[in-house]
């Protein structure tokens, strides 16, 4: 007898699989929808990262003695400002360093606050140093100043930024101010330059 020739049997896909493709493919849409919806969130809300700047500052006391003991004060206005016209942001940790070549002056600290949106916070520091003995390479760098009636100090720190973007949840930025602030002794006057903060 001539013998017979069986069609192959189709293999049914197992349901498992099935499962694991749905799942797949909702998880793509649900990624698809959340980007589109990030994507008009920030054409709507157009957020900006909150600045922290120098917008003020005065040389209010600037000597040194015959022992190299140098006193100073300076008074420097420091504004956070938040420019979002839809959200309000906070701010944390914020602190900053006043360096006179290299030798740390003073510490400015602020506790956590609140700007309210497309508004600013000005802060008003009066920084007043102990007398602070200067080796001689920073008397020298001091009498140069003095001849020059130019002053420079650095200042260094920064501050933690949050704020929210509605339904897409919060964003945070660290704020990092790292400038000179140059003024003439003879008079106290500030020599204005950008001292604004980048983002990190």
């Amino acid at each position: 007898m001539p013998s017979k020739f069986l069609p192959p049997r189709r293999r049914s896909t197992h349901l498992l699989i099935w499962l694991i493709a749905i799942i797949c493919t909702i998880l793509a849409i649900a990624v698809i929808i959340a980007g589109i919806v990030v994507f008009i969130g920030y054409l709507v809300m157009h957020p900006r990262i909150p600045v922290m700047s120098v917008v003020g500052a005065h040389l209010d006391l600037f000597q040194y003695d015959e022992a190299g003991l140098l006193e100073t004060q300076v008074t420097i206005v420091i504004r956070m400002r938040n420019g979002n016209a839809k959200a309000g942001a906070s701010f944390s940790d914020t602190s900053v360093y006043l360096f006179f070549d290299g030798l740390k002056i003073a510490q400015l600290v602020a506790d956590p606050f609140e700007v309210s949106k497309n508004s600013s916070v000005d802060f008003n520091y009066v920084v007043e140093s102990r007398p602070v003995p200067l080796d001689p390479e920073l008397q020298e760098f001091a009498d140069t100043s003095l001849k020059k009636d130019v002053v420079r100090f650095d200042l260094k720190g920064g501050s933690r930024t949050r704020w929210r973007i509605g339904v897409l949840g919060s964003v945070k930025f660290w704020c990092r101010l790292d400038c000179q602030l140059k003024f003439h002794p003879s008079n106290g006057s500030y020599i204005p330059s950008r001292c604004s903060s980048t983002t990190k």
